[in-house]
This record gives C-alpha cells, sequence and structure tokens, in this order.
C-alpha cells in the first residue's frame, strides 16, 4: 500500500519529484528553433515545455491520455443543499458505464482511456455540519482509491467527480483553507433558498470543525466527500508517476487546494483545464496561481472541462514535438 495513514500521506507530500531540468532547457532550445517567430504560439509553448519536464523529453507526448472518475455521496445533502437527489449519482455512474455521458464522448473524442470507480455509493459521508465527513481509516482509503487509479503508462491525466451535493463539501473545504465568504455557489442549479441552505451548511460545518481546520488533511476528512477525496489521491499518485494533471473545475481544484496548502508546490505537474461557471471556481483558480486554458461557462463537472483542454494539450505537443526547425526546413532564421 502507498499510505495507510495520514501521517503517511504528509510524509510522501514531503518526497515529491520535480521536473527534469534538462529537459526543460533542451525543449526550451528546441522551441527556440521552431519554423516561427519567438513566441507566436503563446501559451501552447509554455504548456508544450511543461509537459517536457514532467515526461523528462524535450518532444513530449500526449497520445495516452487518462481520465478517472470518481463517484461518493454526500451526508450533507438531507439539509436540501441540492437541485438533485442523491440517487442521480448512483444513474449517472449507470450513464457513464453504458457510454451515454458527455464524458463518455468527450473521452473518445480525444483518444483518453476511461476509468470510473464508485465509492461506497450506499453509504454516503456523514453530514459534517453535525460531525466530520469521514473518519481517518475512511479518507485514507478513498484516497488511495485515486492514488492506485493512475496509470503510469499514461502521458496525462484529468481527474474527474460525480457526487450529488459535492459542490457544498468543496465550498466548505474553500473556506476551510482560504477563510472569507461566498464559496457557495449555486452547483446544479439551486434556487434562492437552496443557496441559502447550502450557505448555512457550509458555515456550520466550518464552525463545528474550527479546532482541527488548520491541518488541511483534516479539512478534507471532516468536510469532504469520498470523491474529492479520491481526486487528492489521484493527483498525488500522477505526480509520484510524474504524470501531468489537467484539474478540471471548482470540485476538482478544492480537492487539489488540499495538497497545495499542505504542501506548496504539490501542484506544479498541474494545468487548470478550464474556469467554469461556478462562481467561486475564479477565486480558487487565483489562489491556486492557476490560469485556465478554456473559459466555455461549463459547469457539468465529469471532468469535462479538463477533458476538453485535453484537445489544447495535444496541440501544444503537436507543434512543439512535430514543427520543423529552420534548419531541418532549410527556412533562415533571420
Amino acid at each position: 500500500m502507498p499510505f495507510q495513514s495520514l501521517a503517511d500521506i504528509r510524509t510522501l507530500l514531503t518526497r515529491l519529484p520535480a521536473p527534469d531540468a534538462k529537459a526543460i532547457a533542451a525543449a526550451e532550445a528546441r522551441n527556440g528553433q521552431l519554423t516561427k517567430p519567438p513566441g507566436a504560439l503563446g501559451r501552447l509553448e509554455t504548456v508544450a515545455i511543461w509537459l517536457a519536464g514532467w515526461q523528462g523529453t524535450e518532444k513530449p507526448r500526449a497520445d495516452r491520455p487518462q481520465i478517472a472518475i470518481f463517484a461518493g455521496n454526500h451526508g450533507v445533502t438531507a439539509k436540501g443543499v441540492s437541485a438533485f437527489p442523491a440517487e442521480v449519482t448512483v444513474q449517472m455512474v449507470a450513464n457513464f458505464a453504458h457510454g451515454g455521458a458527455a464524458i463518455n464522448q468527450l473521452a473518445r473524442a480525444f483518444g483518453a482511456k476511461l476509468d470510473v470507480h464508485s465509492l461506497d455509493l450506499d453509504r454516503p459521508t456523514a453530514d459534517f455540519t453535525e460531525g466530520p465527513a469521514m473518519t481517518e481509516a475512511e479518507v485514507v482509503a478513498a484516497m488511495r482509491t485515486g492514488y492506485e487509479a493512475v496509470d503510469p503508462s499514461a502521458d496525462l491525466f484529468v481527474a474527474g467527480e460525480m457526487g450529488i451535493g459535492n459542490t457544498t463539501a468543496a465550498a466548505a473545504i474553500a473556506t476551510a483553507l482560504y477563510g472569507g465568504f461566498g464559496w457557495a455557489g449555486r452547483g446544479t442549479g439551486v434556487d434562492d433558498a437552496g443557496l441559502r441552505r447550502k450557505e448555512a451548511a457550509v458555515a456550520a460545518g466550518v464552525e463545528r470543525h474550527q479546532a482541527l481546520l488548520s491541518d488541511p488533511l483534516e479539512v478534507l476528512r471532516c468536510l469532504g466527500g469520498r470523491e474529492i477525496a479520491a481526486m487528492a489521491g489521484a493527483i498525488l499518485g500522477a505526480r509520484m508517476a510524474r504524470v501531468p494533471v489537467i484539474l478540471d473545475g471548482f470540485i476538482a481544484c478544492s480537492a487539489a487546494a488540499v495538497l497545495e496548502q499542505t504542501a506548496p508546490g504539490a501542484l506544479d505537474h498541474c494545468v487548470a483545464g478550464h474556469q467554469s461557471a461556478e462562481g467561486a471556481h475564479a477565486r480558487l483558480l487565483e489562489k491556486l496561481g492557476k490560469e485556465p486554458l478554456l473559459a466555455l461557462d461549463l459547469r457539468l463537472g465529469e471532468g469535462s472541462g479538463a477533458a476538453l483542454a485535453i484537445g489544447v494539450v495535444q496541440g501544444a505537443v503537436a507543434c512543439h514535438s512535430g514543427m520543423a526547425t529552420f534548419a531541418e526546413a532549410g527556412v533562415a532564421a533571420g
């Protein structure tokens, strides 16, 4: 097992691998020789060089992407924080299995392997307004599921989620990690009364667990969900396997934030795939220091925004690794 306790995870977070400096230098040199004006491909250039550093080669690839969807249920839904009942989580997992969801279409479009992991859907987390959402054993088990879900042969990884009520958990995590107000949004489309219930649940949860919230992993345990913990574990697992990650929306970024607050720099192997329509996502991306590749007003979850960004990364790689240099093309460099 990669870890058996939160203490083991804290230790692992002190041993994170760094990008390959020689590969970065080689990729930068190659980028300077390609048949284009300097900087003409904008962020595509920096994305390709970032990818090269984690893959350890001046010519990175993005033809083996993996998407892993994690599904969990939340006890806090009893507080009326979602527009849909918890049964929808199970129904959507079945839809993923039958290939009928948006993420199935996007995975197919970009040649990504798609895996779905259900985490005790018949046993929701505890209502975090009344007690910790998970025991230490439960949060560690969920993180381990995510950690072990990463295919080390993948050249790009996306973690997505499904879980009715999980924007409430994500808002509670963000509130606990960063303070302030306004982290709760409309999620799947709650009305004004539902938003007030959601805000009240977030405030109550943060207040109840205040004594533990100086530790980001305790924030995850007390306020998160199994699928959020699994995404955190997957992002950590990808780092240890040196697999670059594209972050999805607000919920995925809340999972990522737990790692970054525990060990600054833990997300150096990640780019933000998109900025979602969930109100606080832009604010969370700013806290993480991540500029999104896309902004298309998406708010679906499932890893869908990050999956779309696979295409951007593949375009960056195609240009960087496939273009001719001035010498190869016989073009004067000026």
